[in-house]
């Protein structure tokens, strides 16, 4: 269907209607997002084999696909934004991370997060103030998001109620933890979802469009944790930093 999809896109002559391209654009997008969805509960319930099968296959058919269209348009850049997910999913399930000791498991897998935001980065020429990292109220929004994350992190864990890392509480990995989850984990997910997914889709789409359809990708990439409950939780989450990021767009360029 997506090279159909694309055929169809590529071959519209200029006389064709720019309601019916947007059609196909809409289509497109959504398709790839339920391939992505298929594929991660794929990964998550049924089996890790297919799952990484699927998510190479998505990876390939999105990047064979717009290699067909004539222009680096809106629409190629969203599609190759999305295609960071499934790539994220191939390359973190599929390294040998059993050599590596588990300690360091959290920044490895989410360096290669942030490798692949700043490979899209490069390949667009994107520059920091363009994924909303501006120096300028760092300060503010610094502490903003501290303020934010403490009551959200108390309630993910009441979600979850993951097992202690550690049998004794220790301040070394308290400091050790808050490194790894600003720096790694906070920093890969909001520049993949926010600063490079929700930009991208808010090229083509409307800024509520985009925030919606960005929490959904941000909840359905929470899947592993297998609760729908986290589910619900993350989507809203992202709801909320897509949205708190949109406003500081929106004041910056005021």
């Amino acid at each position: 269907m997506l090279f159909a999809l694309l055929f169809y896109i590529s071959v519209s002559n200029k006389s064709t209607m720019s309601s019916s391209r947007s059609r196909s654009s809409a289509f497109f997008v959504v398709l790839i997002f339920i391939v992505i969805v298929l594929s991660q509960y794929v990964f998550v319930y049924s089996d890790v084999g297919y799952g990484i099968v699927l998510s190479l296959l998505i990876t390939l058919i999105i990047y064979v696909t717009i290699s067909f269209l004539k222009s680096r348009s809106d629409l190629t850049r969203l599609a190759e934004s999305l295609a960071l997910i499934p790539l994220y999913v191939l390359f973190t399930s599929s390294l040998p991370w059993f050599f590596i000791d588990q300690q360091f498991l959290l920044p490895m897998v989410y360096s290669l997060i942030l490798g692949l935001c700043f490979w899209h980065m490069n390949e667009y020429n994107m520059g920091f103030k363009d994924v909303g990292i501006i120096k300028k109220n760092a300060l503010k929004y610094a502490l903003i998001g501290m303020v934010i994350a403490i009551p959200t992190g108390i309630i993910e864990y009441l979600i979850l109620r993951p097992a202690p890392a550690y049998p004794n509480f220790e301040y070394i990995y308290l400091v050790r933890d808050i490194v790894y989850m600003t720096f790694f984990v906070a920093f890969g997910e909001e520049l993949l979802f926010r600063g490079i997914i929700m930009n991208d889709l808010k090229r083509i789409y409307s800024w509520k469009t985009a925030l919606i359809a960005q929490g959904f990708l941000f909840g359905i990439m929470h899947m592993s944790w297998r609760s729908v409950p986290e589910i619900g939780f993350t989507f809203a989450a992202g709801i909320l930093f897509g949205y708190l990021y949109h406003r500081q767009e929106v004041l910056h360029v005021q």
